[in-house]
């Protein structure tokens, strides 16, 4: 149970909590061991005796013991899930917490889905016996002890019929929990998979309707969850097999402790009262062995979903700071690839091969190629994003494996090719890397990335909220909020991944005069698919099947390059 040990280090900031539901679960299970004693002498000193004094005493025994226990198992239920509230609440954090430092490599072999459903569903699980099953064990195993001194206090013989069944219900939960564990994560990876499906559909909506798939796409959905379905009652007939079974064993132990018992009775050695007070001990011996079944049930399910929630977070980092890494001064922008070669985790072959160059500071350089050429792979080098699998990269001759990651993308602004808003205000995803900025310093952003006079026009100008993932806005006004993102950040290198691809001619016209001031003093990479935005770049790059095949300016590669002059052609020959 390496998983569950683990899972309950959370509950160390609540373990007052804890204490408080334990004792409480302790006083509701002396209450009930003290119940059949008052019924015991209901009977045999009440009854039996027809005394109504030792009746309304043990009445207002009864009472006062329901009071209180019905004040404990408040007082357990509540603290129990404050406490289980508490360690899902620590252990989403630390998931979350861990999501943005995994490198990309791991997110680019994970799913989506699949990670929600170990933050929510998994998470869930570990909460429900970290609160609830813990204490249900603890308390079980508090009254099976308790109610079996009292049994052989009682009677010793009776007590050894009924404990002569107890080895075959042993053997039952032997087999109950190694046969629910592995169940239980097979169901916790199929809801992982319906989530997948669940979550790509949501994302990517307007392509299934664009497509005329929705028949596909709930074939697939109907697909997974039959799996689900299946799997969950694989694991609802191994919880109902076992527990009929459990109550059989009991039942025949019961017979025949009223069988023995009554003969007792009427021979004397055994009052009525007696006998009526062990076979409700009995009952208290069968309600831990019932519970254990519950909890068994419930462990098993949870320690299935904390390997998995743990699996996320030992997952090991690619991209990290070394243990000697210094902080990047302020840099001027020098640029370096020297030999480099890069490979994706799992590829077969390097995606860029043995490639050097040089930006210098407040030089554009331009990155051109066909799609696969390596374009977007040179420029997820610099932030660090991925690691060179050979060679190194350096920005003012430091090595940025050398550096930590905060000081290196500090200094580094990003519009990544698929642009990313999040929810909130226009303001708001301006200034995400910048929170402080003033609104001033925010339009100033927006009117270098030609999008001011589109959002002043919106109802309520900077402060319209934003769809999810950007919605309610064209894709080119996406894009110039996106370039206005980067720019507020006024970062010493700007990388742009082809940032200009979902914009009119006439305002990539425009943002390309603003990005032409920006670009003094400021080191910039423009990756393109259009040849006319990098025509005025102090070095182009040409990329051909990951390797660097030309580098120059315009002129000097329309001179020497004949892969340069076929994209020209192509693009702007007429």
């Amino acid at each position: 149970m390496k998983g569950i040990r683990r899972s309950l280090s959370y509950m160390g900031r609540y373990w007052w909590a804890a204490l408080g539901a334990f004792l409480s679960m302790v006083v509701v299970n002396a209450a009930n061991l003290a119940t059949p004693q008052l019924l015991l002498r209901l009977i045999d000193q009440g009854i039996v005796q027809m005394n109504m004094a030792i009746i309304w005493q043990v009445a207002g025994g009864l009472v006062a013991i329901a009071l209180g226990r019905g004040l404990f198992n408040f007082l357990q239920g509540y603290l129990s899930e404050y406490t289980s509230q508490g360690v899902a609440y620590e252990m989403r954090n630390a998931i979350f917490a861990r999501l943005p430092n995994l490198s990309f490599s791991y997110h680019d072999r994970s799913q989506t889905g699949k990670l929600m459903t170990r933050m929510t569903s998994d998470v869930e699980l570990v909460r429900t016996f970290t609160g609830m099953g813990i204490l249900q064990l603890l308390g079980a195993v508090i009254m099976f002890v308790g109610t079996l001194i009292i049994l052989l206090t009682m009677n010793w013989q009776l007590t050894l019929i009924f404990l002569a069944l107890i080895p075959l219900v042993g053997v039952l939960f032997f087999f109950f929990i190694r046969t629910m564990m592995p169940l239980s994560k097979v169901v916790q990876q199929a809801l992982g998979e319906l989530n997948s499906v669940l979550q790509e559909n949501l994302a990517g909506i307007r392509i299934v309707k664009a497509f005329a798939r929705e028949d596909y796409e709930m074939q697939r959905f109907a697909g997974k969850n039959a799996a689900l379905y299946e799997q969950g009652l694989k694991l609802l007939k191994t919880f109902s097999t076992f527990f009929p079974l459990v109550f059989f064993i009991a039942n025949l132990g019961i017979l025949a402790v009223v069988i023995v018992g009554g003969n007792q009775v009427l021979g004397g050695r055994l009052t009525p009262g007696e006998l009526v007070a062990f076979v409700s001990y009995q009952g208290y011996l069968l309600m831990p062995v019932v519970m254990l079944g519950f909890v068994a049930s419930m462990l098993s399910r949870a320690e299935a979903s904390a390997e998995r929630v743990f699996e996320v977070l030992d997952a090991d980092s690619d991209i990290k700071n070394r243990t000697d890494a210094v902080p990047l001064p302020p840099v001027r922008g020098a640029v370096r690839f020297d030999e480099v070669t890069f490979r994706y985790v799992g590829a077969e072959g390097d995606v860029i091969c043995n490639i050097s160059f040089e930006a210098l500071p407040g030089q554009t350089v331009a990155i051109l190629g066909v799609t696969g050429s390596g374009k977007s792979s040179i420029i997820n080098l610099i932030p660090r994003f991925y690691d060179v699998t050979q060679g190194k990269v350096t920005i003012d001759g430091y090595d940025v494996r050398e550096v930590t990651l905060d000081s290196l993308r500090s200094q580094i602004g990003i519009v990544l090719q698929e642009t990313t808003l999040f929810s909130g205000t226009i303001r708001e995803n301006i200034a995400y890397g910048r929170p402080d900025a003033t609104l001033e310093q925010v339009i100033q952003a927006a009117q270098t990335a030609q999008i001011h006079d589109e959002i002043v026009l919106l109802p309520e100008g900077y402060e319209t909220v934003v769809g999810e993932r950007g919605v309610g806005l064209s894709g080119g006004q996406k894009q110039r909020i996106a370039i206005a993102r980067a720019l507020l950040v006024d970062p010493p290198i700007l990388i742009m991944d082809d940032s200009t691809s979902s914009v009119d001619s006439q305002t990539e016209f425009r943002i390309q005069q603003a990005l032409d001031k920006l670009r003094k003093g400021r080191t910039t990479f423009v990756i393109a698919q259009r040849i006319s935005t990098v025509l005025n770049a102090d070095k182009i790059l040409v990329l051909d099947e990951g390797e660097l095949v030309a580098e120059g300016t315009h002129a000097e590669l329309m001179q020497n390059s004949a892969i340069y002059r076929e994209i020209y052609d192509s693009q702007l020959g007429e």
